[in-house]
């Protein structure tokens, strides 16, 4: 089945009453008949036991993500941020490193320098080409950390090199593909990656109501270079020969559901669960819209610089027409000065918010919001500047946005 058909039927489970559409199963705690039957649960892991590990709607969800993304395995977690850190601790440990894109999402950046810094884990910032990520591997690398599209900068990375790069050295390319708005947009797992972690905040909700995220894994023999699951564990097995390649989607449920209790809830799972099902359609709309301000905005002597990864003039459109479906719903504008930008913004009617994804057009600043919290050098090393403004583009008509982003650059 194409994408769009597996966006509407994959996941669905039968309901023994006929139901059409997913139920919420909005209680804490699963019930056993008897003690054998519970034992059984606790030692195998299959069936329900606790709303924390796992849950029939958000089940429902992860099957609807393998068939979207390509995926042997996937996990539902609260949030992008909760399946970045549950991803990335089910793989590292202290005294190993990570060589990470530069441009990289600022929370991503505070997560590598702020939670796993402190846990003995180091990083070493490239830009996202075979090449230079090569540079600086190490024998303590243990993985390579990339966003399909770099938020902000729109940066493409090299997907099938770094992932051949990495099997190379038997690491894992872990890629953050909420740019690929749930394999709409790009699947990475075509090309290699070996772990995916999304926000499913942004296109896959559509509407800016609900927060999830989800690891997402293929089928690969890479974890048996990983001494976490060669050794016993608490139950005494191996997990590489107990599970095989599905022992690290189960680390990272363990570790990031089980112990860290970053958990989706079954109503949030729902909402997730329905925005799929239209996400392609309104990715490729708003993807059309998003070209047509790029090209009639790229040549305003207002912006000193646009990026979309769509327009053949940018850096990034050659890896775009390779990974990519089109060249996204997201474009950056620099204006030149944090004045500019200010003024562009106060002009524009238009939500100001951190967010992406939304069926309305958002736009922020992040030189004062998304990234504020980095270093001057830091925020330009990531492709942040004073002048730099992002814009989701959302599903307003095309003239009525063209309208809004003239009044607003005549306001500069």
């Amino acid at each position: 089945m194409r994408y769009a058909t597996l966006a509407v039927l994959s996941g669905l489970p039968q309901d023994p009453h006929g139901a059409l559409g997913l139920p919420i199963y909005a209680v804490a705690a699963y019930g056993f008949a008897t003690l054998e039957e519970g034992a059984e649960r606790f030692a195998t892991g299959e069936g329900y036991v606790y709303a924390r590990q796992k849950d029939p709607t958000a089940k429902a969800l992860e099957e609807r993500l393998k068939a979207l993304e390509g995926a042997m395995e996937a996990v539902a977690l609260a949030s992008g941020q909760a399946a970045t850190f549950a991803a990335l601790l089910a793989l590292l440990r202290p005294g190993d490193e990570v060589v990470a894109a530069k441009g990289l999402f600022g929370q991503t950046l505070g997560l590598f320098g702020q939670v796993l810094a402190p846990l003995g884990v180091g990083v070493r910032y490239v830009e996202p080409e075979p090449d230079r990520v090569r540079e600086v591997l190490t024998e303590r690398t243990r993985a390579i950390f990339v966003e399909t599209v770099a938020n902000p900068a729109l940066v493409v990375a090299d997907l099938e090199g770094l992932a051949s790069l990495a099997e190379e050295r038997g690491i894992a390319l872990v890629v953050d593909n909420t740019f690929g708005a749930a394999g709409a947009l790009a699947k990475p797992f075509q090309w290699g990656g070996h772990v995916v972690v999304q926000s499913l905040t942004k296109w896959a909700s559509g509407h800016g109501s609900v927060l999830g995220g989800a690891v997402l894994v293929r089928e690969s023999a890479i974890w048996r270079n990983y001494p976490q699951f060669l050794e016993r564990d608490a139950r005494g097995q191996v997990p590489w020969e107990a599970l095989g390649p599905r022992c690290y989607p189960e680390r990272v449920r363990t570790l990031g559901l089980s112990l860290l209790g970053m958990s989706l809830s079954p109503f949030h799972a729902y909402l997730l669960f329905q925005g799929l099902e239209t996400v392609a359609l309104r990715v490729e709309r708003m993807s059309e819209t998003a070209l047509r301000l790029a090209e009639a905005l790229r040549d305003h002597p207002k912006v000193q610089r646009l990026r979309y990864p769509g327009l053949p003039q940018d850096p990034a459109y050659p890896l775009a027409r390779k990974y990519l479906a089109s060249g996204g719903p997201v474009l950056a504008l620099d204006l030149g000065s944090q004045e500019a930008a200010g003024r562009f913004l106060r002009a524009i009617p238009l939500p100001k918010a951190a967010n992406l994804g939304d069926a309305r057009t958002l736009l922020v600043h992040p030189w004062t919001t998304t990234h504020s919290r980095l270093p001057e050098e830091g925020r330009l090393q990531a492709g942040v500047t004073p002048g730099l403004v992002r814009v989701s583009v959302g599903l307003e008509d095309p003239e009525d946005l063209l309208a809004w982003f003239q009044e607003g650059l005549a306001a500069v």
